[in-house]
């Protein structure tokens, strides 16, 4: 970090702060001394963590113009842009918000910040992006939106001068993550006893850690304001210890103790399936993972 920049005079705006990620970054933010910014939609539900108290809230109403009036008044050091739908497999009807939240969303954004001259961004990014190990293959239309952004992202650090750092997110957890992923499935089924149908299960999965996380985008944002960013960067945001499915359920079990009864097989594989995850991403400079699958389930089970 610059000696003449303390953390407690850097500003953050962040998107999707209500999410899963996002609210466990503006948490970290806020604690590491931020003054902290997000954009908000009518209908988001904000997180009960009480940092969320300390931030400032901008709610967006879809215009190009409420966006660069929100940067004009936020005027932060450093856009962390995390917010997206996400969507494994999509309907007719959900091709306009996936464009709008993915694409749209994301450009007025880098427009705004052009106009008031903000430089530093964070982007987000899946790994869904690379089926079969590829460079570009998308899984599904959600990864596709993902790298059209990162195409218009090119025109506004080429043209405009805007320093960037996409980080391409694995699979995510925590013990307080609301969404329906594996461990809180294995929660609920151990509780239950009920069968828990799952795929045949040889599908490697890569999980991060939530902390680990988090800590990723701070050191891109350091990264970004010691200069050290010359365009465009992409990095993996990888544990490098993938597991297939199988074994992750065997390991939930050794450690917490609890049996699963799944039934393998019960669900078919979905169109598309990952069964090995992009291990061909650079690693930021700086970022490890610290926390170790075991003991990230035995944060997250029982």
């Amino acid at each position: 970090m610059p000696e003449a920049q303390s953390k407690k005079s850097l500003i953050a705006m962040v998107t999707g702060a209500t999410g899963f990620v996002g609210s466990h970054l503006v948490r970290k933010l806020v604690r590491e001394g931020w003054q902290v910014h997000i954009i908000s939609r009518a209908t988001s539900i904000f997180p009960t963590a009480p940092e969320f108290i300390e931030v400032v809230n901008h709610e967006y109403d879809g215009c190009t113009q409420r966006m660069v009036d929100i940067v004009a008044q936020a005027k932060p050091d450093v856009v962390f842009h995390l917010a997206s739908k996400t969507q494994s497999e999509h309907q007719p009807a959900d091709v306009e918000s996936l464009i709008q939240s993915n694409v749209l969303f994301g450009s007025q954004l880098l427009e705004a910040m052009k106009i008031n001259g903000i430089d530093k961004f964070v982007n987000t990014g899946t790994f869904w992006q690379h089926y079969n190990n590829e460079d570009y293959n998308p899984v599904c239309l959600y990864a596709a939106t993902k790298q059209a952004f990162e195409a218009l992202l090119e025109y506004y650090v080429q043209a405009c001068g805007i320093k960037a750092i996409t980080l391409e997110l694995f699979d995510n957890y925590s013990t307080d993550d609301p969404r329906p992923k594996l461990f809180n499935l294995l929660n609920k089924a151990a509780a239950s006893g009920e069968s828990l149908a799952m795929s045949p299960g040889e599908q490697m999965i890569d999980l991060v850690h939530i902390e680990d996380v988090v800590d990723a985008y701070l050191i891109a944002a350091q990264c970004l304001l010691e200069g050290s960013v010359a365009n465009h960067e992409t990095y993996a945001v990888s544990s490098g210890q993938a597991l297939s499915l199988k074994k992750l359920v065997q390991l939930y079990e050794d450690v917490t103790g609890q049996t699963v009864v799944v039934n393998w097989g019960g669900r078919a594989y979905r169109q598309r399936e990952v069964m090995m995850p992009w291990n061909r991403g650079k690693q930021l400079p700086g970022w490890n993972p610290k926390v170790t699958i075991k003991m990230g389930i035995s944060k997250s089970g029982g």
